[in-house]
Protein backbone atom coordinates (compact mmCIF):
# COMPACT_ATOMS: atom_id res chain seq x y z
CA UNK A 1 0.00 0.00 0.00
CA UNK A 2 1.53 3.12 -1.00
CA UNK A 3 1.31 6.47 1.37
CA UNK A 4 1.17 9.44 -0.07
CA UNK A 5 1.43 12.19 2.82
CA UNK A 6 -0.41 10.22 5.69
CA UNK A 7 -3.11 8.57 3.01
CA UNK A 8 -3.43 5.27 2.27
CA UNK A 9 -3.67 5.75 -1.86
CA UNK A 10 -4.65 2.41 -2.47
CA UNK A 11 -7.56 1.88 0.34
CA UNK A 12 -8.68 5.56 -0.52
CA UNK A 13 -8.72 4.69 -4.67
CA UNK A 14 -10.52 1.82 -3.42
CA UNK A 15 -13.01 3.53 -1.22
CA UNK A 16 -13.74 5.79 -4.45
CA UNK A 17 -14.39 3.21 -6.93
CA UNK A 18 -16.83 1.02 -4.61
CA UNK A 19 -18.47 4.33 -4.31
CA UNK A 20 -18.68 5.06 -7.97
CA UNK A 21 -19.84 1.48 -9.10
CA UNK A 22 -22.55 2.05 -6.11
CA UNK A 23 -23.43 5.19 -7.58
CA UNK A 24 -23.59 3.49 -10.94
CA UNK A 25 -25.96 0.96 -9.82
CA UNK A 26 -28.06 3.66 -8.12
CA UNK A 27 -28.97 5.30 -11.86
CA UNK A 28 -29.79 2.20 -13.28
CA UNK A 29 -32.11 1.60 -10.51
CA UNK A 30 -33.68 4.94 -11.02
CA UNK A 31 -33.81 4.69 -14.57
CA UNK A 32 -35.97 1.04 -13.80
CA UNK A 33 -38.05 2.90 -11.04
CA UNK A 34 -38.65 5.86 -13.67
CA UNK A 35 -39.73 3.05 -16.58
CA UNK A 36 -42.48 1.23 -13.80
CA UNK A 37 -44.04 4.73 -13.24
CA UNK A 38 -44.61 5.28 -16.67
CA UNK A 39 -46.00 2.22 -17.40
CA UNK A 40 -48.44 2.51 -14.69
CA UNK A 41 -49.14 6.22 -16.30
CA UNK A 42 -49.70 4.13 -19.36
CA UNK A 43 -52.14 2.23 -17.99
CA UNK A 44 -53.82 4.69 -16.15
CA UNK A 45 -52.24 5.47 -13.24
CA UNK A 46 -51.91 8.93 -11.56
CA UNK A 47 -48.23 8.71 -10.89
CA UNK A 48 -48.17 11.78 -8.39
CA UNK A 49 -50.33 9.39 -6.31
CA UNK A 50 -48.50 6.55 -6.51
CA UNK A 51 -45.11 8.51 -5.57
CA UNK A 52 -47.08 9.82 -2.18
CA UNK A 53 -48.05 6.52 -1.48
CA UNK A 54 -44.77 5.10 -1.97
CA UNK A 55 -43.60 8.09 0.71
CA UNK A 56 -46.38 7.20 2.98
CA UNK A 57 -45.61 3.19 3.14
CA UNK A 58 -41.76 4.36 3.95
CA UNK A 59 -42.72 6.01 7.43
CA UNK A 60 -43.89 4.32 10.51
CA UNK A 61 -47.66 4.31 11.13
CA UNK A 62 -47.07 7.02 14.27
CA UNK A 63 -45.15 9.18 12.20
CA UNK A 64 -47.64 9.21 9.36
CA UNK A 65 -50.74 9.84 11.91
CA UNK A 66 -49.11 12.26 13.07
CA UNK A 67 -48.30 14.35 10.17
CA UNK A 68 -51.83 13.83 8.83
CA UNK A 69 -53.11 15.67 12.37
CA UNK A 70 -50.43 18.37 11.89
CA UNK A 71 -51.57 18.62 7.98
CA UNK A 72 -55.49 18.51 9.07
CA UNK A 73 -54.91 21.02 11.85
CA UNK A 74 -53.23 23.32 9.25
CA UNK A 75 -55.67 23.51 6.73
CA UNK A 76 -58.08 24.06 8.94
CA UNK A 77 -56.27 27.26 10.26
CA UNK A 78 -56.30 28.13 6.66
CA UNK A 79 -59.93 27.62 6.08
CA UNK A 80 -59.25 25.24 3.54
CA UNK A 81 -60.81 21.80 5.03
CA UNK A 82 -64.03 21.28 6.26
CA UNK A 83 -65.18 21.41 9.05
CA UNK A 84 -63.92 19.53 12.45
CA UNK A 85 -66.05 16.25 13.01
CA UNK A 86 -67.68 16.00 16.31
CA UNK A 87 -67.25 13.10 18.44
CA UNK A 88 -70.63 11.55 19.02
Amino acid sequence: MSDAGGVAADQLRAFIERIERLEEEKKVIADDIKDVYAESKGNGFDVKVMRKIVSLRKRKPHEREEEEAILDLYLHALGMAGPVMEDA
